[in-house]
């Protein structure tokens, strides 16, 4: 069963933007009720995405904590576009910036339209404990709070949050 793994942080300042080696144009959306899905009423999220002229179909379960179930299967872009015409919620766009950093891989999402502002990076780990080293620019992790996951972001934009909840602990700025 394919598994992800997978820590979520801000990110402060630009320093990662010189040290990226490749960037993604991302439009995603997602096709089951996202209040369902953030209530807990289902317990999977289906999203579909265009990434560059790649497009995807994926289910995630929704799992407290770093770890959960995981399928993702390339799809016709022309089916992508038709089934993000069909999404509920809002569309997330964004440039996906890939950076290495100490033998792993950061996925920095910059996010535009209502989510503008916004700049989240992700680490993809084989075990849940496993150690990496956290670059510079990177700020407070946010595994755990949900707003911050793209379904969530599809359903109540970065734009609408409040100064309180954009700073997700007191000590960030």
């Amino acid at each position: 069963m394919p598994l992800e793994i997978e820590r979520k942080f801000l990110v402060r300042g630009d320093a990662w933007r010189q040290q990226a080696e490749r960037v993604v144009r991302m439009a995603q959306g997602y096709l089951n009720d996202l209040e369902s899905v953030q209530s807990g009423a289902q317990q999977v999220s289906m999203r579909v995405r265009i990434a560059g002229s790649d497009a995807f179909i994926n289910m995630k379960s929704r799992e407290p904590g770093p770890s959960r179930q995981e399928f993702d299967y390339p799809i016709p872009v022309a089916d992508a576009e038709a089934l993000l015409r069909l999404a509920t919620g809002g569309l997330i766009d964004k440039h996906r910036h890939y950076v290495r950093h100490a033998g792993h891989l950061w996925e920095v999402d910059e996010f535009h339209g209502d989510n503008a502002g916004l700049v989240v990076a992700e680490i993809e780990l084989d075990a849940v404990d496993e150690p990496f080293e956290t670059p510079a620019w990177l700020g407070p992790e946010v595994t755990h709070l949900n707003r911050y996951f793209n379904l969530a972001l599809a359903a109540r934009p970065y734009a609408v949050w409040s100064d309180g909840e954009r700073r997700p602990f007191p000590e960030t700025p």
